[in-house]
């Protein structure tokens, strides 16, 4: 069973020979290495070089432990580097080499050499990469599958692969599981056993329920407007903590480091600014979101919010909530403030869509409030309501365009 990832190889193709590192980086066992060393190493041997002129190194391997060695490893790249054809270089767990940076920087100076590396522990997250090769490296992340990319290899119907997906999530070792029961304990484990300990081990976390009881409200308030003040609320009434809103801030941003939650501001899209607190957390891999909370809570209307947010930073948007305050006059005549919500604001360039989840309309009254914020929206960018009801792509007389959320998320098009 062989994935296709289309997407990261042209995003890959898109930066060669561009005097740059390219980092790959994603939550762990997203596919990193197999996109590099297997996808990638394949489209470039098909299309621009020859076995020879690819130099790999996995750092994790014992039989390549004495590269991670920094005089080692260049020693290595230069003895395979035999003529001024350009060679690639890749590297797999880079965060193992000792001093990087430098190693990096110094394969940088070479005309006929392309750098490519991943790195996924502890002593390689988000934050760390923008200082690293400061500004030498341009990242290209990968994204658990997308649905498209899980119905690529999926055996069966697109409803039935729609309840493993929410259920399971998209890390591609799991597709390749038999039963529940090795996918559920999978998830479990993995989550506890791989991206809890990087988060000890950079951190030195003493508070270790605490960190816990955070994950478990998180997973439980996707698509929530939440903030670490009223998580601290909660953490005092229902856990009887007494952990403060500062450190619950700190241990957010260490989830987020390592690419398991992402943070969504808020936008006031008429006054065209930042709004901040409260914000909405989505989890980068619904499998793992759900193995925190025993596969018990699957409310399938946040769900589908949440891999509709994935989906969009997948197609290169920058996302937001969207925000709008309008005056409303009720049945007495008193004028009030009401604040509508726009699900998704998203923008790619010069092209913006705002987005409205909505699992099911199945009254008038529905469509109607699923509309309400769209139709407050007074520019010309396009609006989409996306539901799983079983409807025929149309525009309303508004423009508004109204699909089901499977053609929405196995076809990328442009929607301008």
């Amino acid at each position: 069973m062989e994935i296709q990832r289309d997407k990261y190889i042209q995003r890959l193709s898109d930066r060669m020979h561009n005097g740059l590192i390219k980092v790959i980086t994603g939550i762990r066992r997203s596919g990193k290495s197999y996109l590099l060393f297997r996808l990638f190493k394949n489209y470039l041997v098909t299309r621009y070089t020859d076995e020879k002129h690819i130099i790999s190194v996995e750092l994790d391997r014992l039989e390549h432990k004495e590269f991670r060695q920094p005089l080692a490893l260049l020693n290595h790249i230069n003895s395979h580097i035999k003529d001024e054809q350009m060679h690639y270089v890749f590297l797999d767990e880079v965060q193992l080499l000792e001093d990087f940076e430098d190693v990096l920087n110094s394969l940088l100076r070479r005309d006929n050499v392309d750098v490519y590396v991943t790195g996924s522990n502890s002593k390689f997250l988000s934050s760390d990469i923008l200082t690293a090769f400061r500004g030498r490296g341009d990242e290209v992340h990968v994204f658990p599958l997308t649905f498209a990319e899980f119905m690529s290899v999926y055996d069966g119907d697109m409803y039935e692969g729609w309840s493993d997906y929410v259920t399971y999530g998209g890390l591609p070792l799991v597709q390749s599981m038999r039963t529940d029961e090795q996918k559920m304990q999978y998830l479990s484990r993995l989550f506890d056993e791989t991206y809890l300990k990087d988060i000890q081990a950079r951190h030195s976390i003493k508070k270790i329920q605490e960190m816990n009881d955070l994950i478990d409200i998180l997973a439980s308030c996707i698509g929530t407007l939440t903030n670490p003040h009223k998580i601290e609320a909660t953490f005092k009434s229902i856990v009887k903590s007494e952990i403060t809103d500062n450190t619950i801030r700190q241990y957010i941003d260490y989830l987020r480091d390592v690419f398991v939650v992402s943070e969504v501001q808020r936008y006031d899209i008429k006054g065209r600014k930042y709004i901040g607190a409260p914000v909405k957390y989505y989890f980068e891999d619904l499998g793992l979101r759900n193995a925190r909370l025993s596969f018990r809570q699957l409310e399938e209307t946040h769900i589908m919010e949440n891999i509709l947010y994935n989906e969009l930073r997948y197609r290169g948007y920058q996302v937001d909530v969207g925000q709008i305050n309008k005056q409303l006059t009720d049945d007495d005549g008193q004028r009030r403030r009401s604040q509508l919500e726009v699900d998704f604001v998203a923008n790619l360039g010069n092209r913006r869509l705002y987005i409205q989840s909505a699992l099911s309309m199945p009254t008038a009254e529905k469509v109607a409030q699923e509309k309400q914020s769209l139709l407050s929206v007074d520019d010309s960018f396009t609006k989409i309501i996306l539901t799983k009801d079983r409807i025929k792509e149309h525009r309303d007389d508004n423009g508004i365009l109204i699909m089901n959320v499977f053609d929405f998320l196995l076809h990328d098009r442009d929607y301008q």
